[in-house]
Formats: structure tokens, sequence, C-alpha cells
């Protein structure tokens, strides 16, 4: 598997090994999926009162990159407004991590792209 070829550092690892909002969530007030061009499908999952982002879990069966991107897309969201949250680039993503390299690049878009899908959601019922 490509993956085993991959050497990441320590705290991209322990990030992997015990991602922040990792989950599902039974009664979201949206939620979005999107299955990414190299297989790994992301999911979100929002609570939002008052255009805040009160509570926020991601799921993917993905790869290391993935996970860590979801969790710290995840992070980065948390206890902001929607104008502040679709703000969010995939490249601070990818800064805020440190050391993740480029070729997992698309993995950060994947996260960020689910996320702002989970907003259009929100806005789309109301």
């Amino acid at each position: 598997m490509e993956e085993d070829l991959v050497v990441y550092p320590e705290h991209i690892i322990a990030i992997a090994k015990n991602p922040k909002h990792f989950g599902r969530m039974n009664d979201p007030t949206s939620a979005a999926s999107i299955k990414g061009p190299c297989g790994d499908e992301m999911e979100f999952y929002l609570v939002i009162k008052d255009r805040i982002i009160e509570d926020i879990k991601f799921y993917t069966k993905g790869c290391i990159a993935t996970i860590v991107c979801g969790s710290m897309t995840a992070q980065l969201a948390l206890g902001k407004s929607i104008d502040e949250v679709l703000g969010i680039s995939p490249k601070e993503v990818i800064e805020a991590l440190s050391d993740l390299s480029e070729d997992r690049c698309h993995c950060s878009i994947l996260a960020v792209s689910t996320l702002y899908r989970a907003i259009a959601d929100y806005l789309l019922k109301k």
C-alpha cells in the first residue's frame, strides 16, 4: 500500500492516533459527505446556533493525512461564525499541521470542501 511508504512526522502520527472531533452525530443541524478522487471519503456534521458552529464532528476511513486534515479543519472551525469558517482555506489547514508533505495537500482540499458543503446544507435549509 502506498500509505506504508509515506513517513509522517511524530506530531502528525499523534493527531492521527487521537484525532479531535472524530465521530458521527445523531442529530446535526447540517451534514455533508464527499468522496475524493483518491477514494477517501470525508463527512462533516455541524451544530449551528445563531450562525456559530457550536459543535462539529468529522468522520473518515481515509489515510493518515485525511484524518489529520479533517481533525485540523474541525478544530479551526469550532466556535467560529459561518462567515469566519468560509474563510478557512486548505492552505491554512496545511500550515496549521506543518510538515505534511505536498503530495497530501489534496486531503486538506477534501476536508475543507466537505466542511463548506455542510455549511451550504445549513444555508439551503434556512
